[in-house]
Order: structure tokens, then C-alpha cells, then sequence
């Protein structure tokens, strides 16, 4: 019998877990920013790619760069809203420090639009900024996963 109650415990912990990763938004400004910020982790996934050889350098460091500055600039927008949503996982901190969150974006257009993208090496030069503003936003606005 402990072993049938050790397994239903085990078992409604691990569905209760899955309940939680399965959270998809619904609220439409929530579904904005997340593929706003997919836009920008995919771009910098190419470019991270390129700087580490993985894959070739070739015409799709420009675009991936102008993406990401694309991207940099909607921030802005599409966190106007704070819209509440269980599958958010921007702080509140976003909007009671909306400034300092802007400057943050306004930060990684910055850094994208200096990126040399011309070959892999300055690819790889130039992410460190791109990186680093990155985690300067996630660490103060993102819910930590």
C-alpha cells in the first residue's frame, strides 16, 4: 500500500508539473511580447551561431542583425500593456520602472545597430554587447525560470 501511495504522490506531483510548463498566454499583449522576444533570441541565436562557427557566415547576419533592431525598437509598445496572465514572465518591476526598462531596450537596439556583421569574428566581437544587454534586462525584468 506505501508503494501505491508513493506512486499516486509521484505521479500527481509530476502532472502538476506538467500543468505548470503547459501554461500558454491568452492574453493577446502577452502573446506580443513573447514573439517579440523570440524574434530577438532567434536573431541572436544566428548571429551566436555565425561567431561560433556552428554555422556558416553568410547574408543572414545582416538580416538576423536588422531583426533584432527591428525588434529593439517595438519594445516600447508592446509592453504597454501590463497585462495579467499566468504565462507572463515579465516582473512588475517593467512597469514601476519603465524608464530604466526602456533604456534597457533602447540598449540592445543600440548594441545591434554597432554590430559589424561583415565576418564571423566580428560577429563574435560584438555579441559580448548584445549579451550583456540581454541579461541586464532579464536579470531586473524577467521572471527567472
Amino acid at each position: 500500500m506505501r508503494t501505491f501511495a508513493k506512486t499516486l504522490c509521484i505521479s500527481a506531483l509530476l502532472m502538476t508539473g506538467a500543468a505548470f510548463a503547459a501554461v500558454t498566454a491568452t492574453d493577446p499583449d502577452v502573446i506580443a511580447r513573447k514573439d517579440l522576444m523570440k524574434t530577438i533570441g532567434g536573431a541572436a541565436k544566428t548571429l551566436g551561431g555565425m561567431a561560433s562557427g556552428e554555422v556558416a557566415h553568410n547574408a543572414a547576419a545582416e538580416a538576423a542583425k536588422q531583426a533584432m533592431i527591428a525588434a529593439a525598437a517595438e519594445i516600447e509598445a508592446k509592453f504597454t500593456n501590463n497585462a495579467a496572465d499566468p504565462a507572463s514572465e515579465a516582473k512588475p518591476e517593467v512597469w514601476t520602472n519603465w524608464n530604466d526598462f526602456l533604456a534597457k531596450g533602447k540598449a540592445l537596439g543600440d548594441a545591434a545597430g554597432a554590430l559589424d556583421v561583415a565576418s564571423a569574428e566580428s560577429i563574435g566581437a560584438g555579441m559580448g554587447a548584445i549579451g550583456g544587454t540581454c541579461k541586464a534586462c532579464h536579470t531586473d525584468y524577467r521572471v527567472q525560470k
